[in-house]
């Protein structure tokens, strides 16, 4: 499953960002979709992520910041940033789990992703 991100860049604290991530070629019925963060020497975690249904988790550090939405039609995933600190800087990620996994258990990375994008990087001045 190729995942594809885009949107990312550099603007100051306070600002704006919109990711997306364009998946082609599954069509499995049941499918959880998130994004990921690395930030220079640090371990990757878990953003947001959202499933099949609908149901999304955020990582606390994102909650009422962040907003993942995606676009079924047209397989596209979406992560909305305002309010972006130089915290928030790193390597996003987007990535895709076919297994059954639920939104929570995704988020933890409890059993990995099955698919991830390349990345993209974020950068926030302060």
């Amino acid at each position: 499953v190729p995942l594809v991100e885009s949107g990312g860049g550099s603007v100051q604290s306070g600002g704006s960002l919109r990711l997306s991530c364009a998946a082609s070629g599954y069509t499995y019925s049941s499918y959880c979709m998130g994004w990921f963060r690395q930030a220079q020497g640090k371990e990757r975690e878990g953003v947001a992520t959202i499933d099949n249904d609908g149901t999304s988790r955020y990582a606390d550090s994102v909650k009422g910041r962040f907003t993942i939405s995606q676009d079924n039609s047209k397989k596209t995933l979406f992560l909305e940033m305002s309010n972006l600190q130089p915290e928030d800087t790193a390597m996003y990620y987007c990535a895709a789990d076919t297994r059954g996994l639920t939104a929570s258990q995704t988020l933890r990375l409890d059993f990995g992703m099955n698919y991830w994008g390349k990345g993209i990087q974020v950068t926030i001045s302060s």
